[in-house]
């Protein structure tokens, strides 16, 4: 499963994986893919440091990347309280009403609420940066599309790739015309935010759109074949997330959240913007159900909703209140169904691969290359 983006960055499979967890993106390297690890949960640059160190001594010399939340427009002067002023006490009595009709107890005194709105600041951003650049990390990629021209600048100093993710050839061209290196189409299946445009459309789409830089194709992949799908669009490699939730090196601290991704099928995700304010594919629960319900009050915008939320999810979470129990997480939910490791899910994705290229040669009547 090589390409000439594969090959440049010295990776055996062009098989990206975006994860949180430091075990599955340094498992994922070594399996022979790219493991990039999501930073967006680190808001103190010494624990980014201390995942980066662990990282180093755990990849065996193999590549990895980054990535961060850096929103494409800098808001200055505004602190999170008076972010946290600006929501309605309507919404707060909505989140408590809810909390107490399904019985969920409150947080011990002083507890930490979870994610917080400073992960998806831009100031934390660049301190990240600052500690990745002492890393010989290869991509730096950004969830919120390209990041400022600085920083593209920054990272093309270091040597370091920068991606982008687009759910439209619009925002790829966009995202080509600011200077980067990769595009991400991220198609309507994916998990977390997403658009509106299916992987299948989205990425020849976006290859068209912006050749000859290459791109990868994220949202709805989960096996072998449909990587060679992939490829077969014009992609030069796969961007997967959701699938490693359910590896063993996975670190969810949920076993009830385990159980209920292995028991999901492709119809149990809804995109609903209950968790951020803005769409973003997740399992479907009484709790994205009451979000969307038209008799509720609505979402508020970004970064407001995640704000007003962070501590009730964090107390769902750690009550494990299972009707209520969510996370992000795409379409390929249907295919994971069995705890397995970051190796034996690339062993069966370089089966699969095989298999696909085999049928397609059979087809073409050229016989089996393997």
């Amino acid at each position: 499963m090589q390409t000439e983006l594969s090959k440049k960055l010295g990776v055996e499979h062009a098989v990206f994986g975006f994860t949180p967890f430091p075990a599955v993106a340094a498992a994922i390297s070594r399996a022979g893919g790219f493991g990039v690890l999501g930073a967006v949960r680190y808001t103190a640059p010494d624990e980014l440091a201390r995942d980066l160190d662990w990282m180093q001594e755990h990849v065996d010399g193999k590549p990895y990347g980054l990535d961060v939340v850096m929103p494409a427009k800098k808001v200055e002067g505004v602190s999170e309280a008076d972010v946290e002023a600006m929501i309605p006490e309507g919404h707060r009595q909505f989140v408590r009403d809810t909390l107490a009709k399904h019985g969920v107890p409150e947080l011990a005194e002083g507890e930490a609420s979870g994610w917080r709105i400073t992960g998806w600041m831009e100031e934390v951003a660049r301190n990240q940066l600052d500690v990745a650049f002492d890393y010989p990390i290869k991509l730096l990629a950004n969830a919120l599309g390209s990041p400022p021209a600085d920083v593209i600048q920054r990272a093309h100093d270091h040597d370091v790739l920068v991606a982008a993710l687009a759910g439209s050839a619009k925002h790829a061209r966009k995202h080509a015309e600011a200077g980067i290196d990769v595009v991400v189409a991220q198609g309507y299946e994916a998990g977390g935010h997403t658009g509106e445009i299916a992987s299948m459309v989205l990425t020849p789409e976006a290859v068209e759109a912006v050749a000859p830089l290459p791109v990868l194709a994220a949202g709805g992949i989960g096996s072998g074949q449909q990587i060679a799908a992939a490829l077969a669009l014009g992609a030069q490699g796969v961007w997967l997330g959701s699938l490693w939730l359910t590896t063993t090196e996975a670190d969810l601290h949920s076993p009830a959240l385990t159980r209920k991704l292995l028991a999901a099928g492709s119809g149990d995700t809804v995109r609903s913007r209950a968790l951020t304010g803005k769409p973003a594919r997740q399992l479907r629960t009484e709790w994205t159900d009451a979000w969307d319900d038209p008799q509720g009050p609505g979402t508020l915008p970004m970064p407001l909703q995640g704000l007003l939320v962070a501590e009730a999810v964090s107390r769902i979470q750690k009550y494990e209140v299972g009707e209520l129990l969510g996370t992000p997480v795409g379409q390929i939910v249907g295919r994971m169904n069995s705890e397995r490791s970051v190796q034996a899910v690339f062993d069966d994705l370089t089966r699969g691969f095989e298999d696909a290229v085999d049928r397609i040669n059979r087809i073409a009547g050229r016989g089996s290359q393997s």
